[in-house]
């Protein structure tokens, strides 16, 4: 009985153990994927050109809709028409969410073992915002907003810039969303070793699937014609 008792005791001293270091583990890699470069979140929000607002409807559901969107002076700028159902969630409930995400690099399960399909793992960039969201009502602001997109969406220009004095401007609306929390997270490698991560380029590379090159670029990697070059730390 003393046997069984102190048996007992052992395993679940063991299993506290294992969660502590599992949790410590979960919060260690946490940090390590978070986006810390407010910049590179810039960079990602201006390259990224499908967002998604989530608003709550009159039933209390939330609703997602992809949208255009340009990040400007710290804030989120959409346009849209001057009605429709997430204006009418948002004159409500003016409390909403946005998300843009970009998936790099699916990465099968074969890269680390022939059987276990556990191990299938994807390598991405997402930001994440909760914040306030209004209507544009002054001109200049509208008008910065809209040549905000037309400079993000038409680079090449060939069209002529929006002025606040057009009537143009009175047929569309446009949602600011002025973030309260902005939260970054990215898996491209930094979690691993240079080594394990150099082995992870060499099976992207070679699986070479349309989005492989420009995954490798991002991950910091350069294709040279006597291999792999990593030329950059992929730490955000």
């Amino acid at each position: 009985m003393m046997f069984f008792k102190l048996s007992c005791i052992l395993g679940i001293l063991i299993l506290w153990i294992y969660n502590i270091i599992s949790l410590n583990y979960f919060m260690q890699l946490t940090g390590i994927l978070q986006i810390k470069s407010y910049e590179k979140v810039k960079e990602f929000l201006n390259d990224e050109h499908v967002g998604r607002i989530a608003s709550i409807d009159v039933n209390g559901f939330p609703q997602i809709i992809p949208m255009n969107f340009v990040f400007l002076n710290d804030a989120v700028y959409m346009h849209s028409h001057v009605k429709g159902e997430k204006l009418d969630n948002i004159s409500r409930n003016n409390k909403v969410g946005f998300e843009a995400d970009r998936e790099l690099e699916f990465l099968p399960s074969y890269f680390e073992d022939p059987h276990n399909a556990s191990l299938a793992d994807t390598l991405y960039i997402s930001i994440v915002i909760k914040g306030v969201a209004s209507f544009v009502s002054d001109r200049e602001e509208k008008t910065l907003a809209l040549n905000g997109l037309m400079e993000k969406y038409q680079p090449e220009g060939k069209y002529d810039p929006i002025s606040s004095d057009m009537r143009v401007l009175d047929a569309v609306s446009v949602i600011k969303v002025a973030p309260q929390t902005l939260h970054g997270k990215y898996k491209i490698g930094q979690h691993m070793s240079p080594d394990d991560r150099m082995n992870l380029a060499q099976k992207i590379l070679k699986r070479n699937s349309p989005s492989a090159l420009e995954t490798l670029k991002i991950m910091g990697f350069e294709v040279t014609d006597t291999g792999l070059k990593m030329i950059d730390e992929p730490v955000w």
